[in-house]
């Protein structure tokens, strides 16, 4: 049975272009890139082109755990899109969209089995949210 897609989205209220620096580079990545604030993500590596690699490291700043949120990307449309596959198999993709001076930001992802699809569309919200929260503070 094919599990359906979780979709996840924001409104970031700045331009496209200055969104897509903030999502995509790694000085930044690091500084967003997580969903609550007991976690971090200390490092972010990433090759934005199709056929590159991408690593961010998210831990529990206590030591608790951590992961590698891995993969490799199928396609990249600058300021537009990103399609990426994940170490595990798992697709996510990623659209932004200018509105006025604002930028809609919708990311579609396959599931997980171990985590409810409640937990994973929570847990990429938050990160989402985060994402916007750093963005608007970097205006």
């Amino acid at each position: 049975m094919k599990t359906k897609k979780i979709t996840v989205e924001t409104l970031v209220p700045l331009p496209v272009e200055k969104v897509w620096t903030l999502w995509t580079t790694p000085e930044h990545i690091t500084k967003w890139n997580f969903a609550s604030p007991e976690w971090h993500s200390p490092k972010a590596e990433n090759e934005l082109h199709a056929g590159g690699k991408f690593n961010y490291r998210m831990e529990a700043k206590d030591g608790s755990a951590g992961f590698d949120f891995e993969g490799r990307y199928e396609e990249v449309t600058p300021n537009k899109y990103i399609k990426y596959k994940l170490a595990d198999g798992r697709v996510a993709e990623v659209v932004f969209k200018p509105i006025d001076n604002a930028t809609y930001i919708e990311e579609t992802f396959d599931p997980e089995v171990e985590n409810s699809i409640e937990m994973q569309r929570d847990g990429w919200q938050a990160i989402l949210e985060n994402f916007r929260n750093y963005a608007e503070r970097n205006i």
